[in-house]
């Protein structure tokens, strides 16, 4: 398949913000391209080369790729660095110098996406002496055959700045409208992909033998499953009519969400996000196996920070030490935690997502014995609000934020979010207190000490329904310099130069960014807002929701997927109940 009718589809996308109009560009690439490279085409369109568990990272270096386009071109690298400051984006840049490029290539190929897959494939995985050499010469062989359209195309995906404001949703409506027909098939793709985390597998698997080919795709150790998310509460009355009499109530644990696959002796980690953190903990991989009693399992626990002197529960954010490469042997001794179980997905063979949560607990108790190191998370049967308010009470005194509440009957949904698993914090109990992990999506320049930093984020929620993030709000207080120093760090590699498709807002900031991550605010009330988008028009025609007086907490949730964050409907839910409270109160 030429790689010409990829980088046409990518222009056609680039060129527009509606959704409809995106999934039908990626449906005509899909139903032109063989079923035995369409996982590579759908692992590009996703900006990677494999599944994130595999770890193979896209991201060549701007300074190569202009050393490459250079030599491609003839072009000197000062022009190149003079068109890629006025363009703003290297691929843009490079489209502009292969127009003038003076160097000349006899026999010259067309180029194919298998090529272009296989070649960005070897710059991956090469390390070592004379890599970027190597890169140098990959990337180059490319763009001596490639049109300026193509070159554009080649750049942004080996820079990892492919931005085609889709998420993976829109990528399954296009399969399914592809494959079956019809985007009421969805359901089927995202059932398959729940299991296996693997969007390239479904994508070929439908392409060959159609729906029925997705009943193959099954719960296996050492492919993530995508994990169950649970829905807010604000008070132990609203949990007991959504769960009813009797339910399991577990202390909520400030800790890194991880997956463990273990099976014959080999265990991997897995993040919330199902990044392979394996590296990150190599005390888990010495030290839990002495616990269990099986050696085939999938898992999940909460990796939890203690003070090594006391044992208490530390932050969240001391576990972001633990993020590096090397002289991970101090940072664990450093940064001890302990591993708390709470669930099992799969034993011995079996799959385990349909069993009742009742009987995955008991399961996970006969095959745990805990020590200091390794426990299964602290849980009781509930009936009655006071009994929720003694354990949560208790749950605060030990250092957790709050509680997990779970139907006993429930199965485990893979990848989806709703009322069998409740989270109840302390916070969320007092309408000026309530806590939202949201989206930064744009940036407003600083003033004063803030001179050169972002002084001012823009934040938005996530809409399910619409696969859209909707602002909420400007966040200008609670950052330290070290945040704000932080801050800038990060997004520096998220800028983009227009807004992403998939962003909703009437406030129009300095800086938009690509919504990747996700930070935790906390604010004194949710307003109406003429400027804001949040669940717009679900109270009041023409008007969203706002945050009044947010403030950041000091937690960047970096093991949260934008996806993750808190929804249109939790904010539509605490206004409601914020309004119920004041009700209350004058009544009062």
């Amino acid at each position: 398949m030429r790689f010409s009718e990829i980088a046409d589809t990518f222009e056609k996308m680039s060129a527009t913000t509606k959704r409809l109009e995106l999934t039908q560009h990626l449906v005509e690439l899909f139903q032109k391209t063989p079923p035995e490279i369409i996982s590579k085409i759908v692992y590009l369109i996703q900006g990677k080369l494999r599944p994130d568990f595999e770890g193979i990272e896209l991201g060549l270096a701007e300074k190569l790729a202009i050393h490459a386009l250079s030599k491609s071109s003839g072009i000197p690298i000062k022009k190149i660095n003079s068109t890629y400051a006025e363009d703003g984006d290297l691929g843009g840049a490079a489209a502009k110098i292969m127009e003038q490029k003076t160097q000349t290539t006899f026999l010259a190929q067309d180029i194919t996406a298998e090529r272009v897959y296989e070649t960005l494939y070897k710059i991956a995985k090469l390390e070592g002496q004379r890599s970027q050499d190597m890169k140098m010469k990959y990337v180059s062989s490319l763009l001596n055959d490639a049109t300026p359209q193509e070159a554009k195309f080649i750049l942004k995906i080996a820079m990892g700045t492919l931005r085609l404001g889709i998420a993976d949703n829109t990528v399954m409506d296009a399969l399914a409208i592809s494959y079956t027909g019809s985007k009421e098939n969805r359901q089927r793709l995202e059932a398959a992909y729940n299991v296996s985390s693997d969007l390239g597998a479904v994508a070929e698997t439908i392409s060959r033998n159609g729906l029925k080919g997705l009943d193959e795709f099954h719960v296996k150790v050492f492919s993530p499953i995508r994990p169950m998310l649970a829905e807010r509460v604000k008070s132990e009355a609203e949990a007991i009519e959504k769960l009813g009499g009797e339910f399991a109530a577990e202390y909520k644990l400030d800790g890194e969400r991880v997956q463990i696959h273990y099976k014959d002796n080999r265990m991997v980690l897995y993040s919330r996000r199902l990044e392979n953190i394996t590296s990150y903990y190599p005390d888990i991989l010495e030290n839990l196996p002495k616990v269990l009693k099986t050696t085939d399992v999938i898992l999940e626990a909460e990796a939890v920070a203690i003070n090594q002197d006391s044992g208490e529960f530390l932050p969240f954010q001391e576990l972001m030490h633990r993020r590096r490469k090397y002289d991970i042997d101090r940072i664990v001794e450093k940064y001890p935690i302990t591993v708390n179980l709470f669930d099992v997905l799969y034993l011995n063979g079996k799959d385990l997502l349909n069993e009742p949560y009742k009987i995955r607990r008991k399961k996970l108790e006969e095959i745990t014995s805990e020590n200091e190191y390794a426990k299964i998370v602290t849980q009781v049967i509930v009936h009655a609000e006071n009994e929720i308010e003694d354990f949560l009470e208790n749950g605060i005194n030990a250092g957790c934020e709050g509680l997990m509440l779970k139907s006993l009957d429930a199965p485990y949904r893979a990848g989806a979010r709703g009322n069998n698993w409740l989270k109840l914090k302390r916070e969320y109990r007092n309408e000026l207190g309530d806590s939202l992990d949201l989206v930064v999506i744009g940036a407003f320049f600083g003033k004063g000490r803030r001179t050169g930093k972002y002084g001012t984020l823009l934040l938005a929620s996530y809409n399910q329904d619409r696969d859209a993030f909707e602002s909420i709000c400007k966040v200008g207080t609670g950052f330290t310099d070290e945040n704000l120093d932080q801050f800038y760090q990060i997004l520096q590699d998220k800028v983009t130069l227009k807004k992403n498709p998939r962003i909703e807002s009437g406030m129009e900031p300095d800086v938009w960014f690509e919504p990747e991550l996700v930070i935790e605010i906390v604010a004194s009330e949710i307003t109406l807002s003429p400027v804001h988008t949040t669940a717009k028009d679900s109270i009041r025609t023409g008007s969203g929701l706002a945050l009044r007086f947010p403030k950041f907490t000091g937690k960047i949730r970096m093991e949260k997927a934008p996806e993750d964050a808190s929804t249109d409907q939790e904010v539509i839910a605490l206004y409601k109940n914020q309004k119920k409270v004041t009700q209350n109160v004058s009544d009062a």
